[in-house]
């Protein structure tokens, strides 16, 4: 059986993927990267063992701050070695760029779509480009280790964080996270995966309890993480703030030593989500280096850990892996010979570029009546809300960035905690307005920002067609009480529907919504967060230049009864807090994954009959497609799609896993997008990742012998005939 490696750098070489972004990546031997790490070792003294294994947040607004030479405005810092040749290492988040920290800086950088837009897109291959474009911007502005990598599965709809990750699936988050680790590795610096693992809410995140059988976090969290490891081969991971079985994700024996390092053989090192390491005892559990420590209570890996290590074997052994693992890392991405100096240059013309390709292809057309694409003759078009004359939403906390200039719009929440800069609403520089007069340059184009329903109406009236930006903002610390539309916005899309029949919706949300306007309008798009040039990418869209093409990567749910947790575990009492500290004698939260095990997703509306309000993998097109000939043999499939209509246009075969020796089950276990000419086709063959036909039992995936029936589908609630085969039982250890 194929086996799938996990952070050893294998061989001679990283296994980054394939085709050609695995050409694109740097060659590691692991043997050299692994011998340089041991020779360091040997030369470091006891006071030099404790320096790799924290860091600070060099950040002016934090009480007491002092900012070492070298450091730079961003997440963190680790001082390094010089005597020794070891670099220090500077941090920034996030996944969708180079974290914009409130501006301190004076900087600006491209800001990718957020991670549900980057997984629309289907397409490992995009998200190699966005990561390696925001891994050249962060060596250009002197960072070395960029905090991304976001893979926690989507449990919950209403999660803060949801648009910072990919989806709900472990086989498409861990191929699209391996991929972007991957680009943003291959400019010689160093990537996370994170949160590790099972962060699926931020209500109460610093103590949620999870609660789960191994078996069910295995098949689902645990896997995405584990295919984005193999895949990615990221330099470190990063542990979670929330509690796992009772121990803190970040001091977790089983997570970080039993599964990561020893199940995964992992090699690289646990670094920690700032403010979750619960004392020094983390480092028996399995964490490598406490990050921004003056957010924890102390500071627990340096003087304290030195201390332990000189009076315990236990400790002193696992100091000095620490350290190597560390090293490892640093040497295997080559940060030493490839040092990262602030003041590179960056073509922003050419990155923006990127993002908006991203934005294109990740935007997903969920309701047409004909009413789109529109035409560029149009006579007049009403715009209404959504600051679309200033530009387009963006999800805030850690990973907001910004581009030069900063936001075109700011909508602040008030506070004035040292967080402040981080909780507020901001847009982008790229107006859908100006970009849909660029397009209709001879239409009478109006705009009303939505305040008044009875103005928004009058103006509607008056148009051929009405585009209603919608916009759902979120941010890091805090989750949604719902999933409606905040500050009246689904009266005004159902006042405007009710005054133009030709009512286009387009949706700038962090997650899944509810549309209780859905059958009064004409069009729905679904454009996420969309970046840095997210007005050109929705006006290119609507007026037909791109033929939507992005599926959804997560469920929209009809009814908040249809979740597993219909009330969010925590949200009647805890307050949102970006810290996220547990309010006196109330830290005693617990979240029951067992309900629905492994089954996170399209497979619990598939189990509990539920019927989506939009399922997994839906997307609409200007064109049409035919998916036919689903062949399986073996552990691998074939299947051809066919343009039918009279346009270019991009689909997704989907194959999905629907039964086994009788019993339904639903889960994917292959995709590829295709762009396709009117009237073509085209063949594609997808290989079956064992683990997705199997259970995790007594400590072995198992595949038991007999039928498995695989559907090609358009999406999760649309499959095509079943087609069975039979195959062997397996047993196998990772």
């Amino acid at each position: 059986m194929k086996r799938h490696l996990p952070f050893v750098l294998g061989c001679a070489a990283l296994a980054l993927g394939s085709g050609a972004r695995a050409q694109q990546a740097p060659a590691v031997d692991l043997a050299a990267a692994q011998a340089r790490a041991d020779a360091t070792l040997a030369k470091m003294s006891a006071d030099d063992k404790v320096i790799l294994t924290h860091g600070i947040m060099p950040l002016p607004f934090l009480p007491g701050a002092k900012i070492p030479s070298g450091a730079i405005f961003g997440a963190g810092y680790v001082a390094g070695i010089p005597r020794l040749g070891v670099p220090a290492l500077t941090e920034t988040d996030a996944s969708l760029g180079v974290a914009w920290v409130g501006g301190l800086r004076k900087d600006g950088a491209t800001a990718l779509p957020s991670g549900l837009a980057q997984a629309a897109s289907w397409n490992p291959d995009l998200l190699y480009r966005g990561g390696a474009m925001i891994g050249a911007e962060a060596r250009a502005k002197g960072f070395n280790v960029l905090l991304a990598g976001g893979v926690n599965l989507m449990r919950d709809p209403r999660n803060g964080r949801t648009f910072e990750y990919l989806a709900e699936d472990p086989l498409l988050s861990g191929d699209l996270v391996g991929a972007a680790i991957a680009g943003i590795q291959s400019n010689h610096i160093i990537s996370t995966i994170k949160h590790f693992a099972l962060n699926g809410q931020e209500t109460g995140r610093k103590y949620v309890d999870v609660k789960i059988a191994e078996g069910a976090a295995r098949e689902s969290d645990l896997l995405a993480f584990q295919i984005g490891i193999e895949k990615g081969q990221p330099g470190a991971v990063m542990c979670a703030y929330n509690r796992i079985g009772g121990a803190q994700a970040c001091a977790s024996d089983w997570a970080l030593n039993k599964v990561l390092k020893g199940s995964w053989g992992y090699k690289g090192f646990v670094m920690s989500d700032w403010g979750a390491v619960p004392g020094v005892e983390a480092a028996l559990g399995g964490l490598d280096q406490q990050s921004g420590a003056e957010l924890d209570k102390a500071l627990y890996f340096a003087d304290v850990l030195k201390a332990k290590a000189g009076a315990d074997k236990a400790y002193a052994a696992r100091l000095d892996d620490m350290n190597r693992r560390v090293l490892t890392a640093i040497y295997a991405t080559g940060i030493d010979k490839h040092p990262a100096q602030p003041g590179g240059a960056i073509d922003f013309a050419a990155h923006a570029q990127v993002a908006e390709d991203v934005a294109r292809q990740g935007i997903v057309l969920l309701k047409n009546n004909g009413a789109l694409p529109l035409a560029k003759t149009a006579a007049s078009i009403a715009v209404i809300g959504g600051y679309a004359d200033s530009g387009v939403l963006a999800g805030s906390g850690s990973s907001l960035v910004m581009g030069e200039g900063g936001p075109a719009a700011t909508r602040s929440l008030g506070g004035d905690g040292p967080f402040a800069a981080l909780m507020q609403q901001s847009y982008h520089r790229s107006s859908p307005l100006k970009a849909i007069q660029a397009l209709a340059p001879k239409a009478t184009i109006t705009f009303r920002d939505g305040r008044y329903i009875a103005d928004a109406v009058a103006k509607a009236r008056q148009a051929q067609v009405a585009i209603v930006f919608a916009t759902e903002w979120r941010t890091e610390g805090a989750d949604q009480p719902d999933l409606s539309l905040p500050d009246g916005q689904d009266a005004l899309i159902a006042a405007v529907a009710a005054a133009n029949p030709n009512t286009i919706v387009v949706l700038e949300t962090g997650g899944p919504v509810m549309m209780p306007w859905l059958d009064k309008v004409a069009g729905v798009v679904e454009a996420w967060y969309p970046g840095a040039r997210g007005g050109e990418a929705i006006a290119s869209v609507l007026f037909g230049d791109t033929n939507p093409g992005g599926r959804l990567p997560v469920t929209f749910p009809a009814s908040l009864d249809h979740l597993p947790r219909p009330k969010l575990d925590g949200a009647d009492w805890v307050e949102p807090n970006f810290g996220g500290d547990p309010a006196p004698g109330k830290d005693q939260l617990h979240a029951d994954y067992d309900i629905e095990g492994s089954d996170v997703g399209y497979r619990w509306f598939a189990r509990k009959g539920y019927k989506p309000l939009f399922p997994f993998g839906f997307g609409l097109s200007y064109t049409s497609f035919a998916a036919r000939d689903l062949k399986v043999s073996g552990m691998s499939a074939s299947f051809t799609l066919a343009n039918t209509g009279q346009r270019a246009g991009d689909d997704v075969g989907q194959v999905y896993l629907v039964r086994r020796n009788g019993q339904p089950l639903q889960r994917l276990v292959g995709f590829k997008r295709m762009s396709l000419a009117a009237g073509a086709s085209q063949s594609a063959t997808v290989t079956f990742d064992p683990r997705l036909l199997a259970d995790w039992k007594d400590g072995r995936w198992t595949m038991p012998a007999g039928d498995y029936g695989f559907a090609l589908g358009r999406n999760a609630a649309d499959l095509g005939q079943v087609v069975t085969v039979k195959l062997p039982a397996r047993s196998w250890k990772d």
